[in-house]
């Protein structure tokens, strides 16, 4: 088989051969057809998360070695299973990649995502930057038929944090207003998601022009340019003061602080995006503003399969995305990196 491996942190993925696995027990082959380009990926490659004030999170930390092969939303066909595992053979499949280690408290309850050994596909496993994806079980597939493959792919993350992150502000009232941080493919995905979930007054912060314009496309009711100076002020003027939530999917200093700013009294902000800041809290604002500030990170497998529901119905639309062969996958996180790329880009895998 054959893959786009991390060598040497930092730098360019490189083509790479191995021997083909083969499954064993619960085990499932898949043979690839389409993977999701992430921006956590731009961070992975490079070795490290920011985490604000000069301090870093390094990858080997999480348990990664080199080689290593990114990729972690990720679509195939079943090709073959280990004599333990009642797989769908010749059926395509999506992954659903936040695999735990199956026997602790959390993977127990259904919360894989929080499973403090985790297995996660293209982190602490190989993923799916690849012609071939070993699974450790078949319960991580997920029959997504009726929905466009590729944008299926992208749901397994994208769509999963977002849809994960949004159902922490429900229920939102409908008058109440709601801050999407950031317009790109995360940032899209969170007004679909949104609006998938009945709501309509969806404001959307970025620095970019381009990326606003397609926010409003994806049906953003509002919309306001981050670099502006004022943009605290034009944010309360566009939806006609303190808002009831916002969700961060960019995670810096400056988006964080501008949305908490805009909460009303007893206002949420959920925080996804990994971009890497900190900001100082006032702990007597917090209280005496009944304010809650809450991480989300990725979501469930059951929460995977409520969305590929909603792609199914039609209640979710697609995000733009843009189909490039596999080989395009480093240029790819070098535009997500440089802040580029508009919608999500998929990888097809030949």
């Amino acid at each position: 088989m054959q893959s786009y491996d991390i060598v040497e942190w930092g730098q360019p993925l490189q083509k790479l051969e191995h021997e083909t696995p083969k499954p064993t027990g619960t085990e499932v082959l898949l043979k690839m057809k389409y993977c999701g380009v992430c921006h956590s990926d731009v961070h992975i490659r490079d070795g490290y998360f920011e985490l604000g004030g000069g301090k870093r999170f390094y990858m080997t930390e999480r348990g990664m070695k080199l080689p290593h092969t990114l990729g972690h939303e990720p679509y195939g066909t079943v090709i073959a299973a280990g004599p333990d595992a009642d797989a769908p053979i010749g059926q395509d499949r999506l992954v659903y990649p936040w695999i735990g280690c199956g026997t602790c408290a959390r993977c127990r309850e259904g919360y894989d995502n929080y499973c403090m050994a985790p297995r996660f596909v293209g982190v602490q496993r190989n993923g799916g930057y690849a012609d071939h994806l070993l699974i450790p079980h078949p319960r991580y597939l997920i029959d997504s038929t009726g929905v466009d493959p590729a944008w299926a792919a992208t749901l397994s993350c994208s769509g999963l944090t977002t849809y994960s992150a949004v159902s922490k502000l429900v229920p939102i009232p409908k008058e109440e207003w709601v801050a999407v941080m950031g317009a790109g493919g995360l940032g899209l995905m969170a007004i679909q998601m949104l609006r998938a979930l009945g709501h309509e007054r969806i404001v959307a912060v970025d620095i970019d022009a381009t990326k606003l314009q397609a926010a409003r496309a994806a049906g953003a009711t509002g919309a306001v340019d981050g670099r502006d100076p004022e943009a605290a002020k034009k944010l309360l003027e566009t939806t006609g003061g303190p808002i009831y939530g916002a969700v961060d999917l960019v995670g810096a200093t400056g988006t964080a602080t501008l949305a908490l700013g805009a909460l009303r009294k007893g206002g949420r902000l959920v925080l996804v995006g990994l971009y890497g800041g900190e900001f100082p809290l006032s702990i007597v604002p917090i209280i005496q503003r009944a304010i809650t500030i809450q991480g989300s990170y990725v979501g469930t497998l059951a929460e995977l399969k409520a969305v590929v529901a909603l792609a199914r119905e039609g209640k979710l639309k697609p995000i733009p995305i843009e189909q490039r062969p596999i080989a395009r996958v480093s240029e790819t996180l070098d535009q997500l990196k440089a802040g580029s790329v508009v919608g999500r880009v998929v990888v097809q895998i030949e």
